[in-house]
């Protein structure tokens, strides 16, 4: 995975403490109803497109340039479907991150589903009824977006 410049620059002062982040997460869906999914290079496990919005970017074009990147599937931000501050997260190399995960529902628009960086070993389309095994974070984020719930978000907090 790519580390941002941004963030490469906040690391030479801070070191591997925590440093709180923005992400999105974009739960894209064809016009069959399939969701697109990526197996992740660092994980080698199959999840939902996303990443680290650069400095003023807003989220939603974030999410947007996300899935061209990492996918090269155009798409269209429909809807809010979920904010949530996720548990901080410590790498290999010891750095820390908690992030404040905006999770928007997309429609694609145009573009070949592929593996278009490093980010990603493979892209493609799944039926919501045929998914492969996914972390309940993802698994939660495609049951909100195929709602028509209000956007979710956690009010007892974790204290």
């Amino acid at each position: 995975m790519a580390t941002p410049d941004f963030i490469r620059t906040l690391r030479a002062s801070a070191g591997n403490q925590l440093l709180w982040l923005p992400g999105v997460t974009a739960v894209v869906f064809d016009d069959e109803g399939r969701v697109l999914l990526g197996r992740r290079s660092d994980t080698l496990k199959w999840a939902v497109i996303g990443g680290i919005p650069d400095p003023g970017e807003q989220p939603a074009v974030c999410a947007v340039r996300e899935v061209r990147e990492e996918t090269a599937v155009d798409c269209v931000v429909e809807r809010v479907v979920l904010v949530q501050a996720l548990e901080p997260v410590r790498y290999a190399n010891g750095d820390v991150c908690q992030y404040m995960d905006i999770t928007f529902r997309c429609r694609a628009v145009g573009g070949e589903a592929r593996v278009n960086d490093d980010e990603s070993l493979e892209v493609g389309w799944f039926e919501v009824d045929a998914l492969p095994e996914l972390n309940q974070f993802a698994l939660l984020r495609i049951k909100q977006a195929l709602t028509d719930a209000p956007t979710w978000f956690d009010t007892m907090g974790s204290q």
